[in-house]
This record gives C-alpha cells, sequence and structure tokens, in this order.
C-alpha cells in the first residue's frame, strides 16, 4: 500500500491522472494550459506538451497509411 503524504505533489497529480479515461485526462491538460497562460507563464509551450497528448492520435498504423504518399 502506497503512502500519499510521501509522495510529491507531481506524483499524486500523476498518479490521479493515470487513473482517468482518456477524455478526462485530455480536460486535465487543457485546465493546465488554462491556468499557466492565466499566470503569465511565457516560458509555456503548450504546442510541445500536446505533442505527447496527439501523438495516440497521430502514431497509428492508420495514420502513417493516410500520410504516406506525401
Amino acid at each position: 500500500m502506497c503512502d500519499d503524504r510521501r509522495m510529491s505533489t507531481q506524483e499524486l497529480i500523476e498518479k490521479e491522472i493515470a487513473g482517468l479515461p482518456e477524455p478526462l485526462q485530455r480536460e486535465v491538460y487543457d485546465f493546465a494550459v488554462f491556468l499557466r497562460q492565466k499566470a503569465g507563464d511565457e516560458a509555456f509551450n503548450g504546442a510541445a506538451l500536446s505533442e505527447s497528448v496527439l501523438a495516440t492520435d497521430w502514431n497509428t498504423p492508420d495514420e502513417d497509411a493516410a500520410w504516406a504518399n506525401l
């Protein structure tokens, strides 16, 4: 059994997100983007962060086949 009190905030967040279905994980991501933008953090790169989320849709045999002739 894991003692949540010994986990960092990041580890706790990752643990909770991992248990959510994909649509809710995307909502959490969108909320994180919103919070960064609200804070005015210019170093935040939403495009780079979204790449890993979108890769689940992009990195498929069907997508490879669709783009093979380009």
